[in-house]
């Protein structure tokens, strides 16, 4: 066998590995609560609150599928669209509980892409154009977030201040500069042999709309348990979401574990709200990342049997 091949083999098999690991990573998260405080949070909110969450929820993994559908457009690639439905959502499902998204989720694609033809240089394309889908609609985001968050959401200290103000104008020129390249910017350029194109404004429009349609609807998860038993302002909860989630994902925590409880902590202080803080957490990292990790995973044991199956008869 030429090491290429077995160079691809081992790509191939990182996409089951880092879906192992991220099964592990929310084991972790929910391993430190009893069954009796998981089912007590989630008892605790009212049915129809909870299907509001999971409505939220499965909306923003038809987004999350949604940027792969932006990057075969990028790459000019037609797909079918269960095939492109299928790679998002498990990609997804697994880069959001084990991090590291542009590994633990190229490592998934390129296990399903390159099944269907795709080359590893488009795959690597699509990879880094979906990256930039979410960085750009960060960008957009956190100029709302900031907007939206109250000044006491960080610590009143002016060192947070600061850093936020400047974390702003940072996305102000990023977002700016992304825009104006994509109209403006023509040349190719080469990373390793691969030719990178910006995306025409219209494609880094949706990127923008797509990012943050995805972020939109994690944020009514948490909202949706939470607003059961704290009355607080939608728009200075969204703001704060959005801070929090950027955040999480720069630490490249898994789901952005202890950044909620940090900033929420300073949005909903004392005892009383810490424990419904705590409640509505639980529940919404049930929903939004265990769910569908365990979907995805039904789903891939499913898919490969079938696969499997095919071969054999093929065969």
């Amino acid at each position: 066998m030429k090491i290429s091949a077995i160079f691809n083999k081992i790509i191939s098999w990182l996409g089951l590995f880092f879906f192992v690991l991220a099964a592990y990573m929310i084991y972790r998260q929910l391993s430190k609560y009893s069954l009796d405080e998981l089912k007590d949070a989630i008892l605790s909110i009212p049915l129809h609150h909870l299907f509001y969450a999971l409505i939220a929820s499965f909306i923003g993994y038809v987004a999350l599928s949604t940027y792969d559908y932006l990057a075969l457009k990028y790459i000019k690639v037609k797909l079918a669209a269960w095939k492109w439905i299928l790679t998002g959502f498990v990609g997804f499902s697994v880069s959001n509980n084990a991090g590291h998204a542009i590994v633990s989720g190229g490592a998934v694609r390129y296990r399903f892409y390159s099944r269907w033809g795709i080359t590893p240089g488009d795959i690597v394309k699509m990879v880094t154009f979906s990256g930039f889908t979410y960085l750009v609609a960060c960008f957009f985001l956190i100029l709302v977030g900031y907007i939206l968050t109250p000044e006491h959401a960080f610590g009143g200290n002016e060192s947070t201040q600061v850093s936020t103000f400047v974390t702003m104008i940072l996305s102000l020129i990023g977002l700016f500069i992304y825009l104006w390249a994509s109209i403006y910017y023509k040349k190719d350029l080469v990373i390793k042999g691969i030719d990178f194109k910006m995306p025409k404004f219209p494609l880094a429009l949706k990127q923008i709309f797509i990012g943050s349609l995805d972020i939109l609807m994690a944020s009514l998860v948490l909202y949706s348990v939470l607003i059961s038993f704290v009355e607080i302002d939608f728009f200075t909860f969204m703001g704060a979401f959005i801070i929090a989630q950027v955040l999480g994902v720069y630490s490249q925590v898994p789901g952005g574990l202890g950044v909620f409880e940090l900033v929420f902590s300073n949005i909903l202080p004392g005892q009383d709200n810490q424990a419904i803080l705590f409640g509505a957490l639980i529940a919404y990292r049930i929903i939004y990342y265990l769910l569908p990790l365990v979907l995805s995973g039904i789903v891939l044991v499913i898919y490969e049997f079938l696969r499997d199956k095919k071969e054999i008869i093929a065969s």
